[in-house]
C-alpha cells in the first residue's frame, strides 16, 4: 500500500480586520471623580462654602482610585509579559517531538480511515499494525523504504482476509528497521513540532498536516 509525505508547510490567511475600543460608560474613573469635585466646588453656595475636611476627604479617595487603577494597569501589563514570555517558551519547542499521549485512531465501518505515523529514521523496512482494544491484530501495512518524516496511511477498513471489521476504536504501531539494519518502532500520536501557531488567544502547534492545541499535548522531548 502506498504511503504518502506530509507536507511541511500550510498557507495560513489571518484576520488583521481593525477594531476600536469603546469605553464603558458604566464605570468611574478617577478622571470623572475629578470632575465632580470641581463641579462641586463651583456650584458650592458662596455663603456655605464646602467644608476643609470633606475636601480633603474626596482628595484622598481620589488619590486611592488613582493608585488603584495604577496597579490594575501595572497588572495588565504584567499579565500580557507573562503571555508573551509563554509564546516564546512555546516557540522553542519547534523541531521537539509532541506526544498526544495515545495511539488510538477512531474507525466506522465501510469507510476509509486516514491516519499519520512519524519515522524519526530512515526505513529500510517495515510494517503497521493494526490491533483492536484486546490487542488482537487486525491490519498490517507494508511501509516500504522510505527517508524519514511523516507519512499518510490509508485503512481501507478490512482485515488481513479482507472482510470489513466493525466501528470502534483501534491502535496504530509500527515496527521498521533502517540501511544498517537497527529495528525501532513508532506509533500514531508523536510527530515532531514544525511550527506555532497564534489564534484568538489559543496556541496551536502543527503535527504533521495539522494544528493541534497546545492544551492536547501530554509530552514533548
Amino acid at each position: 500500500m502506498a504511503i504518502t509525505a506530509t507536507g511541511l508547510n500550510a498557507a495560513t490567511n489571518y484576520d488583521t480586520t481593525a477594531t476600536t475600543e469603546v469605553k464603558d460608560k458604566t464605570k468611574l474613573g478617577k478622571d470623572d471623580f475629578m470632575t465632580l469635585l470641581l463641579v462641586e466646588l463651583q456650584y458650592q453656595d458662596p455663603t456655605e462654602p464646602m467644608d476643609s475636611e470633606k475636601i480633603l476627604t474626596q482628595t484622598s479617595q481620589l488619590a486611592s482610585l488613582e493608585s488603584a487603577d495604577n496597579t490594575n494597569q501595572a497588572l495588565e501589563e504584567l499579565s500580557k509579559s507573562l503571555q508573551s514570555t509563554n509564546q516564546f517558551s512555546t516557540i522553542a519547542a519547534i523541531g521537539k517531538t509532541a506526544d498526544l499521549g495515545s495511539d488510538a485512531i477512531s474507525h466506522e465501518e465501510g469507510s476509509n480511515s486516514s491516519f499519520e505515523i512519524y519515522f524519526p529514521n530512515d526505513i529500510q523496512a517495515g510494517s503497521v499494525a493494526i490491533t483492536d482494544n484486546d490487542g488482537n491484530l487486525i491490519k498490517t501495512i507494508d511501509v516500504g523504504t522510505n527517508p524519514s518524516g511523516v507519512y499518510q496511511f490509508t485503512w481501507d477498513g478490512t482485515d488481513n482476509g479482507g472482510s470489513p471489521v466493525a466501528s470502534g476504536i483501534y491502535h496504530v504501531n509500527a515496527n521498521y528497521t533502517d540501511s544498517n539494519n537497527a529495528s525501532y518502532t513508532t506509533r500514531v500520536g508523536a510527530y515532531p513540532i514544525e511550527s506555532v501557531r497564534f489564534d484568538s488567544g489559543e496556541t496551536l502547534v502543527k503535527l504533521g498536516s495539522s494544528y493541534v492545541p497546545l492544551a492536547n499535548i501530554k509530552e514533548v522531548y
